[in-house]
């Protein structure tokens, strides 16, 4: 069952910003560890940020370090994804959820996954 929703996938050019949105209408997230995903045609998920409860530290991959950050709008339940200088290896299904895998961040976990939203970069 699909708990948070995820929006603001799109076609851009390389060099172009994004913003991916996270929410739900089924508990407050402002507690939780978010993690932001990402899976490419043809590979393996990849962690791209895990962000603590209450949105005190936040940890990105080497991939998107720099370029992306994570943000949250507690009064409209929603995380962001602000994405900076994308790139066609920035192609993917990007997904949150309320976990990180193997990072471990203070704040309440749960197996809680969005559908995904897909982001395309391409000339």
């Amino acid at each position: 069952q699909v708990a948070l929703v995820e929006s603001g996938g799109d076609l851009v050019r390389p060099g172009d910003s994004l913003r991916l949105s996270c929410t739900t209408s089924k508990f407050d997230l402002d507690e939780y560890v978010i993690g932001w995903f990402r899976q490419a045609p043809g590979k393996q998920r990849e962690g791209v940020s895990c962000t603590s409860g209450r949105n005190e530290i936040t940890q990105y991959s080497t991939s998107v370090k720099g370029r992306f950050t994570v943000s949250r709008d507690n009064a409209k339940n929603t995380v962001y994804l602000e994405m900076i200088n994308l790139q066609p290896e920035d192609t993917a299904v990007y997904y949150c959820a309320t976990e990180c895998g193997r990072t471990v961040m203070n704040g309440r976990v749960m197996n809680a996954w969005g559908q995904g939203t897909l982001v395309i970069v391409s000339p």
